[in-house]
């Protein structure tokens, strides 16, 4: 039986991928799809999401918007990535896909996390790879809803380095607050996907030549999106990058058909919401008397494998 799955975005481009992954593997039921302010305005995240579902025949999955800031910080935070239509320019405002012709839901996200996973009579996995403000204002409303979830997976933090500052990567960083209330919240099962093991899953310009290939709509989109980040990171960081790009969301997806797409360690996360230089950070107890692990995190990721479930699933051919 498919998984049954909730998506939680703040739909850019890597975001996008993500969520035709999740929409097109038949070892997911993709039964709704949430959104939340983070790569671009909230207006745009939903657009995004619906732009993405009707190109790939699949805008029978409901898209219902969320929270447009963070949850304790009035204008926090600026934009993270460059200006709409220059080169360095990663998600834009509107993504380069057809305009929707489907509608969101009337139906709040949070509501929707709420009412969902009270009713549910099956265990749902919840997916986050935005700001945590949706999923945190869920639990602030009805903590018991922990119960009805059988794993989150979250894309973001980072224990080497960050990327919006030092210490901190963008989609914890936006929200600390949301980030760290879903930590302590309980969940039985929690896996974090940080940078560490993102950045080992990059996607090259052969790769998106390929999806590209593949003919289908969510290949020909993949490859358009996927360029558009190898030409920031370019753009951003010249040779170093190797004119190669990670998609951070969409080896979340992955990890959930195949957990071998990325090796976890038990640890302990919490996030700093009060430090000047480290706010967003998410803290890593590597330490041998560690407090109680609250999550499994991956640090290391399979590049190849990750290719191959991205280009099974673009071409319609996942088992």
């Amino acid at each position: 039986m498919p998984r049954k799955l909730i998506l939680d975005v703040d739909t850019g481009t890597d975001d996008a991928v993500a969520i035709m992954f999740a929409a097109l593997h038949p070892d997911l039921d993709l039964v709704g799809v949430t959104t939340v302010n983070g790569n671009v305005p909230l207006a745009a995240t939903t657009d995004n999401t619906l732009r993405v579902l009707d190109h790939i025949g699949r805008a029978d999955i409901p898209v219902y918007p969320g929270l447009a800031g963070p949850i304790a910080r009035h204008g926090f935070p600026g934009r993270l990535h460059f200006a709409q239509g220059t080169k360095n320019d990663m998600h834009g405002g509107a993504l380069p896909l057809p305009a929707a012709t489907s509608s969101a839901q009337p139906t709040g996200a949070v509501e929707f996390l709420v009412e969902t996973l009270r009713s549910t009579s099956d265990p749902v996995t919840l997916v986050a790879v935005g700001p945590l403000s949706n999923v945190a204002t869920a639990l602030a409303i009805d903590p018991s809803i922990v119960d009805a979830v059988a794993q989150v997976v979250i894309m973001g933090g980072a224990h080497a380095y960050g990327n919006v500052t030092a210490s901190a990567e963008f989609n914890i960083w936006v929200d600390p607050e949301a980030a760290n209330m879903v930590f302590a919240a309980g969940f039985e099962r929690l896996t974090l996907v940080p940078l560490d093991a993102t950045h080992q899953a990059l996607i090259t310009r052969a790769d998106c030549a390929a999806f590209a290939a593949l003919g289908t709509p969510a290949g020909t989109a993949a490859a358009t999106l996927i360029t558009r980040r190898i030409d920031a990171y370019s753009a951003n960081h010249g040779a170093k990058v190797d004119q190669t790009a990670p998609v951070h969301d969409a080896v979340c997806t992955a990890y959930l058909v195949r957990p071998d797409v990325v090796s976890t360690r038990r640890v302990h996360v919490t996030v700093e919401t009060i430090g000047v230089h480290t706010i967003g950070r998410t803290v890593m107890d590597l330490r041998p008397n560690a407090e109680a692990p609250n999550a499994d995190v991956a640090f290391t990721a399979d590049k190849d494998l990750f290719t191959q479930l991205l280009t099974a699933v673009l071409a319609g051919q996942s088992a």
